[in-house]
């Protein structure tokens, strides 16, 4: 069975037990085992996710799909002029 990975809501919430785990005293790396990933996964998920709430993970996901659906539309209007400025030569 392939692993499943896990949505970023998770990892946010994953980090913030480990922040709560060092807090209590245990040491980080039992608390980066505690939570069941390897020590290297913590390390690039707080890169990426560091200090990142659910507000602005939220806002980070809608940005993407807006950045997302603004370059799709750039590319067909590329597409379209390219194919008028070809229909324009022909024509002369």
């Amino acid at each position: 069975m392939a692993n499943k990975r896990p949505k970023p809501e998770e990892i946010v919430t994953k980090l913030r037990q480990v922040e709560v785990l060092t807090g209590q005293g245990m040491p980080r790396l039992d608390a980066i085992r505690q939570i069941g990933v390897a020590e290297q996964t913590y390390y690039r998920w707080k890169k990426k996710y560091g200090g990142m709430g659910t507000d602005q993970l939220k806002e980070l996901k809608r940005l993407q799909k807006e950045n997302e659906r603004l370059r799709r539309a750039v590319s067909d209007l590329t597409l379209d002029k390219l194919i008028l400025a070809e229909a324009a030569k022909g024509n002369f």
